[in-house]
């Protein structure tokens, strides 16, 4: 009996290994790569910290930036339930307002997206381990959302050691992680971002996808992300139009 086919890849969850790695810049990239191939591709971020006017009925500021690159007009109680003043972990974040971050209805919004589109790119906050709310962490929402991950991480000296924490965190979760992709290249690169590439695919055993440069300072140019993802992970990029991951 032949084997059943393999299943297409619902989405990708991706993470970082800390904050101010580049998740949005690299969600964005890879949100727009995906609609360039008629992939109908859906954005979420689950909770975004150190929003101005958590109050205002709109997009954030990074979930307008994932909702753009994808084209989507979904309502911002669905790409971004829950936006928070304080640039904290939001379990934090909302308690400071005494609010409480529900994974219920996290995952309600996930599922209405889910039934939108055909694949969900979805962005953590911070790191893996960082609590989200209701006694989970970044880890149990990829979980619940049943999603694979790219660990978002910078190129220089350090990375190692938080990209294998971070990638041994999710698997000992039972997380599928899909590959690392390294981000804030410098110019020009030292000897750390020279060596880091081979070492962590040696360590994890993990595809590493760059180094690639979010540029700055400035305000965020996507189209150059877009240009920097393509170039630096094509492999990648068509896994995911295949739904393979």
């Amino acid at each position: 009996m032949p084997p059943a086919p393999r299943q297409a890849l619902p989405g990708v969850f991706v993470t970082g290994t800390g904050t101010g790695v580049g998740k949005t810049f690299v969600g964005a990239a890879l949100a727009a790569l995906l609609r360039e191939r008629d992939v109908d591709v859906g954005v979420m971020k689950p909770a975004e910290t150190g929003v101005e006017e958590p109050t205002a009925p709109c997009y954030s500021v990074d979930a307008a930036r994932l909702a753009a690159a994808a084209g989507v007009g979904d309502p911002p109680e669905l790409v971004v339930p829950y936006k928070l003043r304080d640039p904290l972990a939001p379990s934090v974040a909302a308690g400071r307002e005494g609010r409480e971050v529900s994974v219920e209805v996290v995952m309600a919004a996930y599922h209405e997206l889910r039934r939108r589109h055909a694949f969900l790119l979805v962005e953590g906050a911070g790191g893996i381990a960082v609590p989200f709310g209701g006694g989970v962490d970044m880890a149990g929402l990829a979980e619940a959302m049943h999603l694979p991950l790219l660990v978002v991480a910078p190129t220089g000296l350090g990375t190692i050691n938080h990209a294998v924490l971070t990638i041994e965190y999710a698997r000992a979760r039972g997380l599928v992680v899909l590959g690392t992709l390294l981000n804030l290249r410098a110019d020009p690169p030292d000897l750390a971002e020279r060596t880091n590439p081979a070492v962590l695919a040696r360590l994890t055993g993990l595809p590493v996808y760059g180094p690639i440069d979010e540029l700055r300072p400035g305000p965020p140019d996507d189209q150059a992300a877009v240009e920097a993802v393509r170039s630096s992970c094509p492999a990648f990029v068509e896994a995911l139009v295949e739904g393979k991951g």
